[in-house]
C-alpha cells in the first residue's frame, strides 16, 4: 500500500505531499526539468500531491501545476492561492479547466498573507485577521462555483457575485481539497468555516496536544532527513544545511517585516531545542534555507516522532523539497516504520 493511502485508527487516511522546487532557487535552464523530476519522484513514492508555492518572486503556480499534471499520471498539485493575485472566479475556472482537460484533482492551499513587502507592493494593507475573513469569503465563492450547477449569488464584506455560473462544470469526484494555515486563531476559524484541512508548522511532538477539533482535518509541514544510523543522518543534515551568516541576517530581516504567526512561533522557539538530543531541528529555518522545521535522525527515531504527530490527529504531512530520488527512498523507510508503529 502506498504511503499516501495508509489507513490509521478512526478509519482516516494519511496523505503525504512533497513540495515543488522554487523558480527563484534554480537556474532558468534547468528549472523545467527539475519540476518534472521532483514531480515524478513524488509520484513514484506514492504521494498524494505536491505543494506549489506562490509569491511575487516566483513563476506562476498554475503554469507549474500544468507542467506537473502533464508529466505525471495521478499526482495532484497543491496550488498556493493568494486572494490579491486573482479573482475567485479565475481560481475556480483554473480548477474546472484543468479538470476538464486532464481529469486531475487539484488541491488549494489558501494563503491569507505572505511576505510583507509583496503585500505592500500590491497595495494590500489589510490587517492579519481581516485577511482570513477575506480568505473565507473568497474560498466560499470558489467552493460554490465548483460544487453547484446552479448560478451563484453571494454578497459579503469583500466580494460580491451575481448569478455567476461555472462552465465547464467540475465533476464531483474532482472537487478540490482545501488547505488553510492553522497556526493562528484566525486561521483556525477560517478552516472551520470552510471545512478545510488546518496545516501548521509544528512544535516538537511532545509539545503538541491532540487536535482539539475532532471534526477538522489537520496536518503539518515538516522536512525530514533520516538514515539507518543517527550519525549519518546528522552528517547529511549539516552538509545540506550548513550555518550561513548571510542567511541568518536575511532571516532576522524577514522577522522584522513579517506578521505571520507561524514564522513568529518558530522564531521564538529559537535554540530552545537541543540539537542531537531531539530529532526536531530548526537550523535550516534559522538560516533562511527553508520555511519549515526538520526532523533529523535514524529511521526509527524519526518514525517515532512522526508517529506522535499522527497519533495526535495530524493526518496530512507536507514534506519539504526533495533534493534527489534517493532521498525519497530514505523517506519511504521512515514512513513505513511510522505505519508499523501506529498500527501496533
Amino acid at each position: 500500500m502506498d504511503q499516501s493511502s495508509q489507513v490509521y485508527p478512526g478509519s482516516k487516511t494519511l496523505k503525504v505531499f512533497s513540495t515543488c522546487p522554487q523558480s527563484s532557487a534554480v537556474d532558468q535552464e534547468s528549472y523545467f526539468q527539475n519540476v518534472v523530476d521532483v514531480a515524478r519522484w513524488s509520484e513514484e513514492a506514492g504521494y498524494e500531491g505536491i505543494l506549489v508555492y506562490a509569491d511575487n518572486s516566483l513563476v506562476d503556480p498554475w503554469l507549474v501545476a500544468q507542467i506537473i499534471i502533464q508529466n505525471t499520471r495521478s499526482l495532484c498539485p497543491l496550488v498556493a492561492v493568494q486572494p490579491i493575485y486573482m479573482h475567485p472566479y479565475s481560481v475556480a475556472k483554473m480548477v474546472s479547466s484543468l479538470g476538464h482537460f486532464y481529469r486531475r484533482r487539484i488541491y488549494l492551499n489558501m494563503v491569507a498573507g505572505g511576505f510583507k513587502n509583496d503585500l505592500v507592493a500590491l497595495r494590500d494593507s489589510t490587517p492579519h485577521d481581516e485577511r482570513y475573513a477575506r480568505l473565507s469569503e473568497y474560498t466560499i465563492i470558489i467552493k460554490e462555483l465548483l460544487g453547484s450547477p446552479a448560478a451563484v449569488t453571494y454578497q459579503g464584506q469583500f466580494y460580491v457575485v451575481d448569478k455567476l455560473r461555472m462552465n465547464p462544470p467540475l465533476p464531483a469526484d474532482l472537487f478540490p481539497g482545501i488547505f488553510v494555515s492553522g497556526s493562528s486563531d484566525a486561521g483556525m476559524a477560517a478552516a472551520r468555516v470552510l471545512g478545510a484541512t488546518a496545516v501548521k508548522y509544528p512544535q516538537p511532538a511532545e509539545r503538541e496536544s491532540r487536535c482539539s477539533d475532532e471534526g477538522l482535518d489537520s496536518g503539518i509541514r515538516v522536512g525530514i532527513i533520516s538514515r539507518e544510523q543517527e550519525k549519518d543522518a546528522w552528517a547529511n543534515a549539516h552538509g545540506r544545511f550548513p550555518a550561513d551568516r548571510k542567511g541568518q541576517l536575511t532571516h532576522q530581516l524577514a522577522m522584522k517585516t513579517c506578521d505571520s504567526e507561524w514564522h513568529k512561533q518558530l522564531s521564538r522557539m529559537g535554540n530552545s531545542i537541543e540539537e542531537e538530543t531531539s530529532p526536531y531541528w530548526l537550523v535550516p529555518f534559522q538560516n533562511y534555507k527553508t520555511f519549515c522545521p526538520y526532523l533529523v535522525g535514524s529511521y526509527d527515531r524519526v518514525a517515532a516522532e512522526l508517529t506522535r504527530y499522527i497519533e495526535r490527529g495530524y493526518l496530512t504531512i507536507i514534506l519539504d523539497i526533495p533534493p534527489s530520488r534517493e532521498e525519497l527512498e530514505h523517506l519511504r523507510a521512515v514512513l513505513d516504520r511510522a505505519n508499523q508503529m501506529v498500527n501496533l
